[in-house]
């Protein structure tokens, strides 16, 4: 079932700028020179509808990579600065938005209220992953389902064994991250049947992208 993409070439400027697709990173840019999203990004977002849920809200301009078939973004977030950050960026978006104080394992949301939730480099994130992924459960509607582009860890021994020994340092400085976690079967174990998945490195971390349905 993986496919393993070519990690993609980035322009230089693309780092100072927004909407390239690395609208995840914990430190918020200023919003200028918007570029079209990553080919990820416009594959973990394409052909949603209806209420969407995504986790983080990161400098906010994903908001902007949505298909105009979404007809309400929520955005959960605990930082105010990044919320406030999002709701900049919320101004320029047709569908109604809601950035809201929430996490991964306190969704702001009631249950079985949203058709997808998405979720970007916040699950490697999560201080407890299983919990995390049982308030996705919670929300979604029958027939929903997860979104999800994460760190994962390699299949690769050496070079797992090279993430966890890394991971100490990694998540001091990069916002928890955990770099090892194998999320795609946390998502199995959390009852989550898996529709694509797909693997790529990039800037020589492994990562993952795919989607998953609740099972009957």
């Amino acid at each position: 079932m993986a496919v393993h993409i070519p990690q993609p070439s980035i322009p230089s400027a693309a780092v100072d700028g927004v909407g390239w697709g690395m609208e995840q990173f914990h430190h918020p840019r200023p919003v200028r020179n918007r570029r079209e999203a990553t080919p990820q990004r416009k594959q973990l977002v394409e052909g949603l509808s209806g209420r969407v849920l995504e986790l983080g809200a990161g400098d906010g301009v994903k908001l902007t990579c949505y298909p105009s078939a979404v007809g309400e973004i929520v955005l959960a977030e605990a930082d105010p600065f990044l919320r406030a950050a999002a709701r900049r960026v919320a101004d320029d978006v047709a569908a109604t938005v809601r950035v809201l104080d929430g996490d991964a394992t306190r969704l702001p949301v009631e249950d079985a209220s949203c058709d997808a939730v998405v979720c970007s480099l916040v699950l490697c994130c999560a201080p407890r992953l299983d919990p995390a992924l049982d308030e996705v459960r919670r929300v979604l509607r029958p027939g929903g389902e997860l979104r999800f582009y994460e760190h994962q860890r390699s299949g690769n021994r050496a070079v797992a064994l090279a993430e966890e020994m890394v991971t100490p340092l990694w998540s001091r400085v990069c916002g928890g991250c955990h770099p090892a976690r194998d999320v795609v079967a946390a998502i199995e174990r959390a009852g989550f049947v898996l529709d694509r998945v797909e693997r790529f490195t990039l800037w020589r971390v492994s990562h993952v992208t795919g989607r998953a349905g609740l099972a009957p």
